[in-house]
């Protein structure tokens, strides 16, 4: 079984192909290069579900990777090392089933070079898989920036009518590397001086997360170390006022782009503070704690005015990841059991509720060449499916019972009230409670103004949803329902 589920074939399996499909060996005919990439993703969803059934978190899968019989790079204690424990096991499994979703739903959205799209949609897949499962810090560094290459063409290359003419889509691109690049100076500052001092206080040269031990290093220099890894996931969380590269990225970018950018990129930042910050520095996050809580708060309720504001569904939809990202915030700071399993829980629940969101926005602009909620009205008369789909999906997305958000928010109040060394965390849980009224105002703002009112003649012979995208939205509905009805099934293995 353990030739079978095997830690590298997961990652590199994707990029491997991604080379594959781009080269001139493989076909350009687009249905066949479609085909071929959806089989891949379906192939790889279901070899995570294969390695999830197996877990055993008593035995996490890990791998070292030998180059000529030497472990990488001997002379500096740094291994391609590669583990998976159960909080990465289960953002392991959301990864595949996002990209799963986005090539699923980018049929209808992706009109043009469908080869260096599916590889770059393929690489990208493998370089955040790298980040989840990396169990060294520079390897870590190593598939951080490794995933700046193919979603900057992602976000920056013409696929779509959507970007076709759009010429911000490039500035968009830039925009995110910049932001990206500086966060991951400072990260690499941070890894360095971890890895120096670590080797220097303990005598240990090694880049293994099992190996750092942060408690003999000086309190000092922890505390710089990390204000240094938090500036680099902030931007990726993302944590105001880092957090403007997001809404531009996900307004030109793709649909399936911004399905994968919400559902799963965002989260990269939440999984690398709770990795180093909260695991390997615990002292110095206690310590920086409340200040973050205070961010997270000024995430939750800042963010949500401004998605109200807004006219564009996509940047709706794009303020209010940046908002619920807050709560995953909020939850690692209260620094208990209950406040991680909340923070955990919520990634999955929020990264399913936006990739439904995001492929709702792309459905409507396909049909109707338009999302501006002001312009658009009466489209539950044309398409009572994608209705229906709407309905739920805003629902569970504001947190109503019997869906997964619901839980992970309650969870989150819950964890940051009992927060036992410092009142400004639960100071910060309750005055985060308005977010489920502002959350509420701006989703049924979107769905009133969008879906509600007199249909336009032009609106008449707009066909409703497809077998294709149809399976899209059932498959995440189901997904936030069997989450909101069995949260056990995600809280256990974090708990267990």
């Amino acid at each position: 079984m353990n030739i079978l589920l095997s830690v590298p074939f997961l990652i590199f399996m994707p990029m491997v192909l991604s080379l594959l499909l781009l080269s001139p060996l493989f076909t350009s005919n687009e249905i066949l290069i479609r085909r071929f990439s959806k089989s891949v993703f379906a192939i790889h969803f279901l070899y995570t579900v294969l390695m999830l059934i197996f877990f055993d978190s008593a035995n996490p899968y890990s791998s070292v990777i030998n180059f000529f019989g030497l472990d990488w790079i001997q002379s500096m204690g740094i291994k391609f090392s590669l583990k998976i424990d159960t909080i990465s096991m289960i953002l392991v499994v959301l990864t595949s089933f996002v990209f799963l979703m986005a090539s699923l739903s980018s049929k209808f959205n992706i009109r043009k070079n469908h080869k260096f799209y599916y590889s770059m949609l393929m690489l990208l897949e493998s370089s955040i898989l790298g980040i989840f499962t990396a169990n060294d810090m520079f390897l870590f560094f190593l598939f951080w920036e490794l995933e700046m290459v193919p979603a900057y063409f992602l976000i920056g290359s013409k696929f779509s009518e959507q970007n076709e003419y759009n010429a911000d889509a490039k500035k968009s691109a830039v925009k995110f590397i910049l932001f990206t690049f500086f966060g991951s100076m400072f990260m690499l500052l941070g890894f360095l001086l971890l890895h120096y001092y670590n080797f220097v206080s303990n005598g240990v040269l090694s880049a293994g997360y099992a190996d750092i031990i942060s408690s003999t290093i000086p309190k000092g220099i922890q505390m710089l170390i990390a204000i240094c890894l938090l500036i680099g996931f902030g931007v990726k969380l993302p944590i105001i006022p880092l957090h403007t590269w997001l809404p531009d990225a996900h307004t030109n970018a793709p649909t399936p782009v911004s399905m994968v950018l919400a559902g799963i990129l965002l989260k990269t930042g939440g999984y690398g503070i709770y990795r180093f910050n909260y695991e390997m520095l615990s002292e110095s996050f206690k310590t920086i704690a409340p200040i973050l809580a205070v961010l997270a708060l000024i995430n939750i309720i800042y963010t949500a005015f401004v998605s109200y504001a807004q006219t564009d569904i996509k940047r709706i939809v794009a303020y209010s990841s940046i908002s619920n990202m807050g709560l995953v915030l909020l939850g690692l700071c209260a620094i208990n059991k209950i406040g991680l399993s909340a923070s955990v829980f919520h990634m999955v629940s929020h990264g399913l509720v936006t990739c439904g969101l995001f492929m709702i926005a792309g459905i409507v602009y396909l049909r109707f060449k338009n999302r501006d909620i002001n312009t658009l009205q009466g489209v539950a008369a044309v398409m009572p499916r994608l209705f229906g789909f709407s309905v739920l999906i805003v629902l569970a997305s504001i947190g109503i019972p019997l869906f997964a958000p619901f839980i992970s928010e309650v969870l989150t109040i819950i964890g940051a009230m009992n927060s036992d060394f410092s009142d400004v965390i639960k100071f910060a849980a309750l005055f985060s409670l308005p977010l489920l009224i502002l959350s509420s105002c701006y989703m049924l703002k979107f769905l009133h103004n969008s879906f509600f009112g007199e249909v336009k003649e032009e609106f008449l012979k707009v066909n409703d949803l497809s077998v294709h995208e149809f399976v899209i939205l059932a498959s995440i509905l189901c997904g936030l329902i069997i989450f909101g009805l069995f949260p056990n099934v995600i809280l256990g293995t974090i708990t267990g």
